[in-house]
């Protein structure tokens, strides 16, 4: 598991090979990944958008950038968390993903960056 704490918020990722959604003969490498997001301040937010970096073993880099997770923009209270799961594909066995979601502190109205960390997505037996 990989986590990072920004601004007061514990991001949590999780992730697997999903090996009945891959075919290598055909490069196709599917891996999901679930996120926790913990609010830790003492005032609610808002995840309003969110930005990937995705980087397979190749070097070949693509950017995702858009509204929310998983079609919704949540609220998190303070001392709650929010959890959603997603996947990706690769065209190698091995890759990376990072990027930032940002956040409204709906307090205030003040808009802020939390960093998703780095986290690798790897076929197991890459581990042997």
């Amino acid at each position: 598991m990989t986590t990072a704490l920004t601004s007061g918020i514990n991001i949590s990722i999780d992730c697997s090979y999903e090996d009945r959604f891959s075919n290598p003969e055909n490069e196709l490498f599917m891996f999901s990944y679930k996120i926790e997001i913990e609010n830790k301040n003492e005032f609610p937010i808002q995840l309003l958008r969110r930005h990937w970096h995705i980087i397979d073993s190749t070097t070949q880099s693509r950017e995702v950038d858009g509204e929310g997770v998983i079609g919704e923009q949540p609220i998190i209270l303070p001392g709650e968390s929010f959890a959603y799961r997603s996947s990706c594909d690769f065209r190698t066995d091995t890759g990376k993903m990072c990027g930032y979601y940002i956040m409204e502190n709906l307090e205030t109205n003040e808009k802020f960056e939390v960093e998703i960390p780095e986290f690798l997505l790897m076929v197991p037996h890459k581990l042997n």
